[in-house]
């Protein structure tokens, strides 16, 4: 498999290092609680695999030792020492593979939880959580958070636990093997690789804004053949180029500028770690010259300076994982601490008889606290009565929709459903007595049979054919060679949007509210399409509550009131003839406009 590159570390992923950050992490560390033994089991392998290769140039040393005629403890022979070796190297590959399974089973089950935890999140979270969040940014916290914690879970905690008790006990070896060399080595060997840590972070830091700098040529290529109607409009195919040009010689020369330092750094590390590395040998070898050190011993603690060398150097990428991890597990634990809607569903949800009742209502925005959309408004629907809402755009006809469905909470005043304030009922059991019909039909890109079941998913397949029947679509949809079976594609695609229409009813027809939403359901069809469409939604509305927003207003003469929504009041009510006899009123004026234009 190949090795996943590190991107370089981002602005907003850095974190100082505190107990106070490292508690972010800790808090997603209770995922992985239910799988806590498999996690231990993982630890323990790590130590001993960890142990056992630091055993390695312990008895490596001993060859040389042996070979040369010097005494040595519980070996005789170069070949006993040559079989513990392969024992040794057997022993680690066994704590190795438990050591990455157990963290493999760990860390996919705990992140599949952590994933399905933030999904459900999302999905119970209310209307206004979306109103301030793009779905790029969502998608961003299921994916990329949730992948770069992976990382933490299955590589970087490792390391860093591998690489502490590497450099905690490879310390205490050598200085048990040769202390006056291990003193040396600590006079020197630590701060070469700290000056090459810190000259790596300046090198990484001008990698990053080449990469800068390229991806501001590469928008300059993006915007110009998006717009390249515009571009040749406007005849500046010269400018265009010319402004490329002058990015990419912006990319050349911090390129240029990052590879001279980098040329530098090689030559540090060359001269630097690897003069370390010599005057750790001319040392030791000083020490064997004299008989205080053997040549084994020597072999085996230049064995551990290397161990410890990288030791050290690997601590700095896993400071950058950890910060990384922890701005991640931030903004997950923030989504995750967020409150929502989830509520018990009941287990059988009560039919309401449908009559509403906005009184004094007045709303605005979480996203426009400053501008009320709906002012005062009172008005009382009876049970199975159909209503009209019709007003301009902006009006607050959708806002009257949205407060009634609780996908925002009312401010001011309240709404009632059979006599009961809309907040006391149960979320689910609520919704669930609502239909709707929306302009813009989504629909989710499976089968025909699997949309219209979504508005009763334990339907019978008779339940969707007769519920397709009453929507005027099991013709069409029959018509198809694999019927119930064809699938839609992605949001409906390959349905022509009356046939969408008539699925979207079937589906409400399926759900079976008591109140109904009609929001300009006929808008966008054509003649033919619309007639179909209209017989459907008549059935439909038959022994229900029902509300049609409509800006066509032929399509409401039948209501039985027309309510006019005029800058969030109740400015008109009545029957069609009642309101068209209003000389100068706003529903006459709006049909006279309508007949005028047609």
């Amino acid at each position: 498999m190949a090795k996943r590159t590190r991107e370089p570390l981002r602005e907003e992923d850095k974190r100082t290092i505190s107990l106070s950050n490292l508690k972010n992490i800790t808090g997603i560390f209770r995922f992985i609680l239910p799988y806590k033994w498999m996690f231990i089991l993982g630890i323990i392998s790590l130590f001993f695999s960890s142990l056992t290769v630091l055993s390695f140039p312990y008895f490596a040393g001993m060859l040389l030792d042996i070979a040369s005629g010097k005494p040595v403890t519980y070996f005789t022979t170069i070949n006993q020492v040559a079989l513990t070796l392969i024992s040794i190297l057997l022993v680690q590959s066994i704590f190795s593979f438990t050591r990455v399974y157990t963290f493999a089973i760990t860390s996919e089950r705990t992140l599949a939880d952590l994933r399905l935890a933030v999904y459900k999140k999302m999905v119970w979270s209310p209307l206004s959580f979306f109103d301030s969040r793009r779905v790029g940014e969502l998608m961003s916290r299921i994916t990329s958070d949730v992948s770069q914690l992976q990382d933490t879970f299955t590589s970087t905690l490792a390391e860093l636990l591998r690489q502490l008790s590497i450099l905690v006990i490879g310390t205490g070896i050598i200085l048990y093997l040769a202390p006056e060399l291990t003193l040396f080595m600590m006079l020197t060997f630590p701060v070469l690789v700290i000056l090459a840590l810190i000259f790596g972070k300046y090198i990484r830091r001008l990698s990053r804004k080449t990469q800068d700098k390229l991806a501001e040529a590469n928008v300059i290529v993006e915007e110009s053949l998006q717009s390249i109607a515009v571009v040749k409009a406007f005849t500046n195919e010269v400018f265009e180029i010319f402004r490329y040009k002058k990015s990419l010689n912006e990319v050349v020369n911090v390129a240029l500028h990052t590879a001279r330092y980098r040329g530098l750094f090689i030559s540090f590390v060359i001269v630097a770690l690897f003069g370390g590395i010599v005057a750790i040998g001319w040392k030791g070898a000083l020490l064997v010259q004299d008989g205080t050190l053997t040549a084994g011993k020597l072999f085996s603690f230049v064995f551990y300076t290397g161990f410890i060398g990288a030791s050290i150097a690997g601590l700095g990428d896993i400071y950058a994982q950890l910060q990384r991890a922890i701005g991640s597990s931030e903004r997950l634990l923030e989504m995750l601490q967020q409150p929502d809607e989830s509520a018990l569903l009941p287990e059988k949800p009560k039919k309401f008889n449908g009559e509403i009742e906005f009184k004094q209502v007045s709303f605005s925005y979480p996203s426009r606290a400053d501008f009320q959309v709906l002012t005062d408004l009172s008005f009382t629907i009876s049970a199975g009565e159909k209503i009209a809402l019709i007003g301009q755009s902006g009006s607050g006809k959708s806002t009257i929709i949205s407060l009634l469905m609780r996908f925002y909470p009312v401010h001011h005043g309240t709404i009632r459903v059979d006599g009961n304030s809309i907040e006391t009922y149960n979320l689910s059991e609520y919704r669930h007595n609502i239909g709707i019909v929306p302009q813009e039909v989504i629909l989710f890109g499976g089968t025909i049979q699997e949309n219209i079941a979504y508005g009763k998913p334990n339907a019978s397949m008779e339940e969707i054919k007769a519920a397709a029947q009453k929507a005027n679509a099991l013709e069409f949809v029959e018509s198809f060679p694999e019927g119930f079976q064809t699938v839609v594609g992605e949001r409906g695609v390959k349905l022509s949007g009356g046939q969408r229409q008539r699925i979207a009813i079937a589906r409400a027809i399926l759900k079976d509210p008591a109140i109904l939403i009609l929001d300009e359901a006929t808008s966008s069809l054509d003649v033919k399409s619309e007639r179909l469409v209209q017989e459907a939604l008549e059935k439909l509305m038959e022994g229900r509550t029902s509300i049609v927003i409509a800006h066509r207003l032929s399509t409401i003469k039948k209501a039985g009131r027309i309510f006019v929504i005029n800058e969030g009041r109740l400015a008109e009510m009545g029957s069609h003839a009642e309101l068209t006899g209003l000389q100068n009123g706003i529903y006459s004026t709006l049909l006279k406009l309508q007949v005028h234009e047609s």
